[in-house]
C-alpha cells in the first residue's frame, strides 16, 4: 500500500480493492473540491490533527455526511491494517474486504464515543475501536449462523424484539401482537429447554398449547381487541419475527462507493447531501476551540508523565516489555522471573492507577462527572495514549 501525500489526498481519497487485495486509492471529486477550498483559506494546511478536529467538530455540531466522509477518507489506513490483522489471524467465510467494510461502517459510532478533550489522537483511538467492532461483530455472526430461528427466538430480549420488529416497519399493533406470541411461545417450549442452539420447532401439540394461550392472553394483553388466530399464523409471526431479527442483529454491509443499480455509475456517495457552508466567523471559533484542546493535551501528557515516573522500576519495565517490545505476558514473566498471573495483576494495578489520575485530572480540569460511560471512554483513551507515548519513546 503506497502511502498518500498532502492533506487533500489524506482527506478525499478511499481505498479501492481488487478482489481481496489492495489496488489503489480512489479520489472522490466533492471531497477534494470540499477540502481543497477550505485548506485554501486556512494557514493550518499542512497539520492533519488541525483537519481531524476540524472536521470531528462539524460531524457533532452539524451532523455532517460530508464531514463523516472526510474522517472516513483520513481513517483507511488504519482500518485496512486492522482488518488485514483479522483476515490473516482469524479463519472465516469472510474475506478481508469484508472485515474493512464492517469496521469503516461504523464510523459513525466509534466518532460518538470519540472525544478529543481525552486526546486527539483519532488513529489511535480508532484502531482499537476498528478491532473491538470486527470481534464483535465475528462473535454475533457465528452466535446468529449457529443458532436455528427458534434458539435466536429464545435468546432475544424483548427490548431487542421490538426494536427488530420495528426496524422492519412493523405497526404497533402488529408488534403487540407479535411480542405475545413470543413470550407465549417462550413460556410453553423453550423456558425448560437445555438443546438451545439446535432448538428445533415446536411439535403439533405444542404449537396448540402455545396458540389457545395466546388466544387467552390477549384479551388482556393487548391494547386493542383482536380476532383468535390458530398456530400456523402464530408460526407465521414468530418466523417473521425471527428474520426481523437477523436483519437487525445482522445488517449487510454495503460500501458507500457501491453502485446505487447494476450497470449504472453512480454510487452512494453520489446522493450524499451537500456540506452546510461554515461561516468565516464559525471557523475563527472553530481554530480558537481546536487551540483550547491542544493546549490542554501537554497538560494531559505530564499528568500522565508524572505518574508513570513515580512507579517502581519493575511496574515501569512491566510497561516498557509490554508496550515498546510488545511482548507477551508470558515472555515477560519469563524475563523479569515471576508468575505469568504476577504479570497480568500488576499490569491492571498499575492501569488502574493510571485511569484513577486520568479521570480525576479529567474531571478537576475540564468539569467532567466520572460516570461509568464517562470513565469507559476514559480507559480507551488511556490504552491508546499508552501504546501512542510507548511508541514515540521508541523512536525518539
Amino acid at each position: 500500500m503506497q502511502a498518500r501525500q498532502g492533506i487533500v489526498e489524506i482527506f478525499s481519497t478511499f481505498v479501492e480493492f481488487d478482489v481481496d487485495q489492495f489496488s489503489g486509492w480512489i479520489t472522490d471529486p466533492k471531497l477534494r473540491r470540499s477540502i481543497k477550498q477550505k485548506v485554501a483559506h486556512s494557514s493550518n494546511h499542512e497539520s492533519d490533527t488541525f483537519w481531524v478536529l476540524y472536521w470531528y467538530k462539524v460531524w457533532h455540531d452539524q451532523s455532517s455526511s460530508v464531514a463523516l466522509a472526510h474522517l472516513s477518507a483520513y481513517l483507511q489506513e488504519t482500518c485496512y491494517w486492522s482488518a488485514r490483522k483479522f483476515a490473516l489471524n482469524f479463519k472465516s467465510d469472510s474475506t478481508f474486504p469484508d472485515y474493512f467494510q464492517i469496521a469503516i461502517a461504523h464510523l459513525a459510532k466509534i466518532l460518538k464515543s470519540f472525544n478529543p478533550q481525552y486526546s486527539s489522537h483519532l488513529k489511535s483511538y480508532a484502531e482499537l475501536a476498528f478491532k473491538r467492532i470486527i470481534k464483535d461483530e465475528l462473535r454475533l455472526r457465528r452466535e446468529i449462523d449457529i443458532c436455528s430461528d427458534w434458539a435466536l427466538l429464545h435468546k432475544l430480549s424483548r427490548k431487542r424484539l421490538i426494536k427488530s420488529l420495528q426496524n422492519m416497519g412493523f405497526n404497533t399493533t402488529c408488534i403487540e401482537s407479535y411480542v405475545l406470541a413470543w413470550e407465549c411461545f417462550k413460556e410453553l417450549y423453550t423456558s425448560d429447554n437445555t438443546k438451545i442452539r439446535s432448538l428445533t420447532k415446536p411439535d403439533a401439540r405444542t404449537w396448540e398449547a402455545i396458540a389457545n394461550f395466546y388466544n387467552t392472553e390477549r384479551l388482556s394483553q393487548l391494547s386493542l381487541s383482536t380476532d383468535s388466530v390458530d398456530w400456523q399464523t402464530i408460526e407465521k409471526w414468530l418466523l417473521s419475527s425471527a428474520k426481523a431479527a437477523r436483519n437487525f442483529l445482522y445488517p449487510k454491509v454495503i460500501s458507500a462507493d457501491s453502485s446505487l443499480k447494476e450497470g449504472e455509475g453512480s454510487s452512494f456517495l453520489d446522493i450524499l447531501p451537500g456540506d452546510v457552508e461554515t461561516s468565516l466567523i464559525a471557523e475563527i471559533v472553530e481554530q480558537e476551540e481546536t487551540a483550547n484542546i491542544r493546549n490542554q493535551q501537554p497538560q494531559l501528557n505530564q499528568v500522565l508523565q508524572q505518574v508513570i515516573t513515580a512507579l517502581d522500576t519493575e511496574s515501569q519495565q512491566l510497561l516498557q516489555l509490554y508496550y515498546i517490545e510488545q511482548v507477551t505476558q508470558k515472555e515477560i514473566a519469563a524475563q523479569l522471573n515471576i508468575k505469568q498471573y504476577t504479570v497480568s495483576r500488576r499490569l491492571t494495578s498499575v492501569k488502574k492507577s493510571l485511569l484513577l489520575t486520568l479521570t480525576q485530572w479529567s474531571q478537576n480540569t475540564l468539569h467532567i462527572s466520572p460516570k461509568s460511560d464517562v470513565i469507559d471512554a476514559i480507559n480507551i483513551s488511556l490504552e491508546e495514549w499508552l501504546k501512542f507515548h510507548y511508541s514515540h519513546a521508541n523512536t525518539s
